[in-house]
């Protein structure tokens, strides 16, 4: 049976086709890794074809030259462990000597890679220590994929309680890292996901969460985190995901969080990420300067 986080990543890798970002031969050896066979993975690439036209990169040479928000004060950061629900568990921690609060950052679906850890370093740099968690920990760490696609498809086969498990473990080591302080929760992608997953399942001990085109889970009822401000970013081109958009507004209504779902015009998934093709940094900027704003508000 096909998980929601499986069919998500494959329709991720589908879209990356339709856009002209992976060859069809590319897309197709992927989603091999993800145990399609070719034939259901050239149906997926089809459908997603249907449903979507392919968006224009959003990348220009302007934008790249310049350095993405929030870098030129970054912190560097250092490989930490610490004992998780089922083993250890691997990480990036960037130390501020006197924190604002602290930030538990959430990896696309490529694992913990230099862009995550650079993510981590500028909330370190705008005074928040930061915690990077690697959830291919239990698979040895992103470090140990030398193909990225391969780590995706490793991520794909790790269950949702596994996640969330090691999700509240590191906002555990994040609390001990940083006593006394507020908490907020960041998710890029998968990760963005990932952190609505964990708003789902309860987490008290944020302050805030902020995920970034992360696509909705199955009715999501947010009543177990009561107390979190919610930030969620979406690009005005991200068909796929901003299609989810309404289920998790409603559960926040519902809920009685305090939230703002702001959409990026003329961005695309994965905005925010300089490494990748669909970086825009005017949306980037935006986002940097909402989150800032957010986390000066809720967190301290």
């Amino acid at each position: 049976m096909v998980t929601p986080l499986q069919r998500y990543i494959a329709e991720e890798i589908a879209t990356d086709h339709i856009d002209g970002l992976l060859s069809r031969r590319e897309a197709l050896r992927r989603l091999a890794l993800l145990g399609m066979s070719a034939a259901a993975a050239g149906a997926l690439i089809a459908a997603c074809g249907e449903k979507q036209q392919p968006a224009p990169s959003t990348t220009s040479t302007s934008a790249t030259a310049a350095a993405p928000p929030g870098a030129a004060g970054a912190l560097p950061t250092e490989p930490v462990t610490w004992a998780g629900p089922a083993g250890e568990l691997q990480g990036a921690w960037a130390h501020v000597t006197q924190p604002r609060g602290g930030v538990l950052v959430v990896h696309e679906n490529k694992g913990l890679n230099d862009y995550i850890r650079s993510v981590t370093g500028r909330f370190a740099g705008i005074g928040y220590s930061a915690l990077a968690i690697d959830l291919l920990s239990g698979q040895g760490g992103t470090g140990a994929f030398a193909d990225p696609a391969e780590a995706t498809a490793a991520l794909s086969k790790i269950g949702q309680d596994e996640f969330v498990a090691n999700l509240r473990s590191g906002v555990d080591e994040l609390q001990r890292r940083v006593p006394g302080r507020r908490l907020a929760a960041v998710g890029f992608c998968m990760g963005g996901g990932l952190v609505w997953q964990l708003l789902a399942a309860g987490a008290p001990q944020l302050a805030a969460a902020m995920p970034f085109y992360g696509p909705a889970p199955d009715n999501p009822d947010f009543a177990g985190s009561k107390g979190v401000a919610v930030l969620a970013f979406y690009g005005a081109l991200d068909q796929r995901v901003n299609a989810t958009e309404p289920v998790v507004r409603a559960a926040l209504e519902q809920a009685g969080l305090v939230h703002d779902l702001v959409t990026e015009p003329d961005a695309n998934h994965a905005f925010f990420n300089d490494t990748g093709d669909r970086y825009n940094a005017a949306a980037a900027a935006d986002a940097w300067t909402r989150v800032r704003d957010w986390l000066g508000k809720y967190v301290g």
